[in-house]
């Protein structure tokens, strides 16, 4: 507890696990009083060479007014942090405000002096940036704007720290001392350090838990059947090629089926990597005390009865989590399926599937265990659904994904050299800011398949702790596929796209050739690719007499066509038909795709078994040879793999080029994959031009913030009233008609001669706002009469002036009602939406998002995504309106949210677009506090 000499309460917000750079963690929290213990007895662990270099001079103890300096703190002018594991000190920093000469201070003074110290048995682990990071933050919280830091010159390590930070910096030498100065705010290479750190120490978290040297099964007990027992075995079977014990406190045996076995984890005497707790849940938090001690790195907790059972159980996984971190520990689980990596450096299978599934390029993770199994099952079987086999690289089903989630196995993925493609089954998201970002970067190099379970439930499953958002499903959906995220609905789809893009080249455009020997089958995929968006050329029919030679003489004609970006061939059997002629086209198809691999070559069968597993019995794991690779398609996207899943070791040289081709015993299913591959592909190369966010020379960004602050000064969630809205929103160079009240008819009519007529009156009523088509609305009145005559008429239909609320505007020149609105959503973050006004494409749903901030290509391409978009362009006759004012219009409400997070919600409505320029009618703006820490901030494990 702070004593009451203490100017600020304990920041409790300042606490946070990190993911260090070997992928342990740590906890960084405020030192305190209380912790003098803590800090003697880690000051006596440092070296005598790091004290010099901490002090500058021999320092062997810290003196009872030292201690009592580190441990007192304001936590304005003064602030210490410490890195602890295990509830001891690895590391602490501080900083204390100074002024020009160097002296203590207090605000307005905006530097501080700031200084490290780091165990020497944790240096190298990342441990000072991570440091650096959560002070800074802390730092800018305070108002201080600067960092000084003074170094020995011998101190390398620490230079490197701060020079590698990204901040902009200056240095200087003076006394045999060098002195670092550096701005706290972030620059876009501060920020890439942050996101590189951030990446690679999670990856490593996460390949800590899939490739350990040696693993524990707590709970494996005698008799076979049980869950614990299960997985023992699961491991034995699968050849697991590291150490592996059996625990449990009832075994007096020295070995299980020939597994050393123990009672307790503390007595195996080498170090134990990965443990697999399959006991009791109230036996739990002991087993995690008794791995943390013995220094176990990662757990797969396989245990049931957490959150998913209710309250009880939700506080039972927060403290499972929180122990389990104390010690640098991170979990899958609880209530986890289990996790599987089919290396053969590794073979792991330590999950309760009974079956070790074929190596292949694959990944897959599945937040529920039944999901889970149905993926592997399908990826594993031949015939049913997709037909052929492909392989797996890992595997993770995170259960109640208490710790490890999707983001950390999409940080392992994304330069993991075993996995191709990422399949991923989602019943909630977390953190969809952070898993939006990394899904961006991962897409950019691997295709990324997710499907999404409990979508219409309107709540994460139990087990699931996400923050809320308020976003209808449909849009994040649309900012996933921003993100160049393969959205898929159910998973067949998951399969069939996955399937396609592990073993084909990315199509470089819509245009698909059909050819195959049914004239019905190939009209259907026709159709079906006509109502994917693709542009299907005109079927080749090569009538049911057709033989292995003219499939491949079809094929390749097709392949050589300029004119065509993907084949889709359509095959049924021929009465007597043998296994041998099945073997005889599939080597056809094989052998004429092969001779034109830029291209993707999809086979649409019906009830042809022999012909599918022709097509998957000779591929290879293998990456194809470098020179066939398309110009389009990923590096990723250019490896076929072996539908029987042999291992690499096992392919033949003469095997090593060919490539696996996808069977579908349906054209929808085999369309739908090819059309969102068609659509990844235009994502990735829309994703090499990304755009830029523009810079308008009339946005007064300074004064906004001014006026926000003074603003917020009348309270939290406020909405702006009419003259402020227009005065914030004018900072921005977004201009609003002028509307005046008008409670009587003669203060309209004096509205209407300060504006000048022609006029609009219109009502601002809830039930009747922005609601023309209920007639609240009269347009075009041109003198005193008319605007009386109007206003009487809305008053006898709709209601007293008290009601309707009405007012006086000038009009504005004819054009299409739009609608473009900014909300910060509290997962999400910003999303700017796009629609046309009016009850149909409210109806409908027609409404089109981009993150925030916005390009000028997002905003181009926003425009064009709804489907009333044709209205914005002459249809039917109609006269073009100015699109590149409404999309300019747009980047200027982006920047305006992006720059100012205390600006939650903008809504203008209605915006009206003319031939001409655009003209805002409506607006609304709410303001908030901004968050103390958002995803720009430093690096932070969830909060459980």
């Amino acid at each position: 507890m702070q004593t009451p000499s203490d100017r600020h309460e304990y920041p409790a917000h300042w606490e946070a696990d990190v993911v260090l750079r070997d992928g342990g963690t740590a906890r960084v929290r405020p030192i305190t009083v209380d912790d003098a213990e803590r800090l003697v007895s880690f000051y006596e662990q440092v070296s005598d060479e790091s004290k010099y270099y901490r002090f500058f001079a021999p320092y062997p103890r810290l003196s009872a007014k030292d201690v009592h300096r580190f441990t007192h703190h304001d936590f304005v002018d003064r602030v210490g942090l410490a890195a602890t594991i295990g509830g001891e000190f690895i590391a602490t920093v501080r900083y204390d405000r100074i002024d020009a000469r160097g002296l203590p201070a207090s605000a307005p003074a905006d530097e501080a002096e700031v200084a490290f110290l780091v165990q020497d048995a944790h240096q190298g682990r990342g441990v000072a940036s991570a440091l650096l990071e959560h002070v800074a933050a802390v730092a800018r919280e305070r108002g201080i704007r600067r960092f000084a830091a003074e170094v020995l010159p011998a101190n390398n390590k620490m230079i490197k720290v701060f020079t590698d930070a990204g901040y902009t910096q200056k240095r200087s030498f003076e006394d045999g001392v060098v002195r670092l100065e550096f701005d706290l705010e972030p620059t876009d290479r501060s920020l890439a350090v942050q996101r590189a750190r951030e990446q690679r120490a999670e990856a490593r978290s996460v390949k800590r838990l899939l490739a350990p040297g040696s693993v524990a099964v707590i709970g494996a007990g005698r008799t076979p059947g049980g869950v614990g027992r299960s997985v023992l075995d699961n491991l034995r079977g699968a050849g697991f090629t590291g150490r592996l014990y059996a625990v449990n406190r009832a075994l007096e045996e020295k070995e299980l089926d020939g597994v050393p076995a123990h009672r307790s984890v503390r007595d195996i005497e080498e170090p134990v990597d990965l443990a697999v707790v399959a006991v009791p849940a109230e036996q739990v938090l002991e087993v995690v005390t008794e791995c943390g001690e013995h220094g176990v790195q990662g757990l797969v907790v396989v245990s049931a009865g957490y959150a998913e059972s209710g309250a009880e159980g939700r506080e039972r996984q927060r403290e499972l989590v929180r122990h389990a971190r104390t010690y640098g520990m991170r979990i899958i689980g609880p209530n986890a399926f289990g996790v599987i990596n089919t290396s053969p450096d590794v073979r792991l299978n330590a999950s309760l599937a009974p079956e070790m599934p074929r190596p292949g390029r694959i990944g897959l993770f599945a937040q529920s265990g039944a999901i889970g199994i149905a993926l592997l099952s399908r990826l594993h079987r031949r015939g049913g659904g997709v037909t052929g086999v492909t392989g797996v690289s890992t595997f993770i089903s995170s259960g109640n994904r208490a710790d490890v989630s999707g983001n950390d196995v999409l940080q392992y993925w994304f330069d993991d050299p075993d996995t191709d493609v990422a399949l991923m089954y989602l019943e909630s998201i977390g953190n969809p800011r952070k898993f939006t970002r990394l899904a961006r970067r991962t897409a950019a190099a691997k295709p990324l398949v997710v499907v999404q379970g409990a979508r219409h439930g309107g709540a994460a499953p139990q087990g699931h702790a996400v923050r809320a958002t308020r976003l209808p499903h449909a849009t994040v959906s649309a900012l996933l596929r921003q993100a160049g995220v393969i959205r898929v609905d159910t998973i067949t789809e998951l399969v069939d796209a996955g399937l396609l893009l592990a073993r084909q080249p990315l199509p470089r455009g819509p245009r698909v050739a059909i050819v195959g020997n049914s004239e019905s089958l190939g009209l259907l995929t026709y159709d079906a690719c006509l109502a994917e968006g693709l542009r299907p050329l005109p079927p080749k029919d090569l009538t049911t007499a057709a033989s292995a030679a003219d499939f491949h003489r079809a094929l390749s004609e097709a392949l050589a066509d300029d004119g065509c970006d993907a084949v889709v061939v359509t095959a049924i059997p021929a009465v007597g038909e043998t296994s041998t002629a099945d073997a005889a086209l599939a080597e056809a198809l094989r052998s004429s795709a092969a001779a034109a691999p830029a291209k993707p070559v999809l086979v649409v069968h019906v009830e042809l078994g022999g012909l599918a597993e022709a097509l998957s019995a000779a591929a290879s794991t293998a990456p194809q040879a470098a020179g066939a690779a398309s110009g389009g398609a990923s590096a990723a996207a250019q490896r076929f793999h072996p539908a029987d899943g042999t291992p690499p070791a096992e392919v033949s040289a003469d095997r090593a080029d060919s490539r696996l081709i996808p069977a579908y015993p349906a054209a929808e299913r085999a369309v739908r994959a090819l059309a969102e591959a068609v659509k990844y592909a235009q994502w990735r190369l829309d994703a090499g031009e990304p755009g830029k966010v523009p810079e308008y020379e009339d946005i007064d960004e300074k004064g906004a913030a001014e006026l926000i602050d003074g603003l917020l000064t009348r309270g939290e969630g406020l909405t702006l009233d009419g003259e402020d809205t227009c005065a914030l929103l004018g900072r921005y160079g977004i201009d609003v008609h002028r509307a005046l009240p008008a409670p009587t008819p003669d203060d309209a009519v004096a509205a209407a001669d300060a504006i000048g007529y022609p006029v609009a009156l219109k009502t601002t009523a809830p039930h009747l706002r922005h609601r023309a088509d209920l007639g609240g609305v009269r347009l075009d009145l041109a003198d005193e009469e008319q605007l009386r005559r109007a206003y009487a008429e809305l008053t006898e239909l709709f209601g007293t002036p008290t009601v309707l609320r009405p007012v006086v505007q000038g009009m504005a020149p004819r054009g299409v009602d739009t609608v473009v609105r900014a909300v910060i959503d509290p997962a999400a973050g910003a999303v700017l939406s796009f629609g046309l006004a009016g009850a149909a494409s409210e109806l409908l749903g027609d409404t089109a998002h981009r993150l925030v901030p916005v390009t000028d290509r997002d905003a181009t391409s926003l425009v064009r995504s709804i489907r009333t978009a044709p209205l914005l362009f002459g249809w039917r006759g109609s006269a073009p309106v100015d699109t590149a004012a409404l999309e300019e219009l747009m980047l200027r409400v982006s920047r305006l949210v992006d720059d100012h997070p205390e600006v939650v919600a903008v809504a203008l409505e209605p915006v009206v677009v003319a031939p001409t320029g655009v003209s805002v009618l409506g607006a609304t703006v709410r303001l908030a506090r901004a968050p103390i820490r958002d995803d720009l901030g430093p690096r932070t494990l969830p909060v459980v």
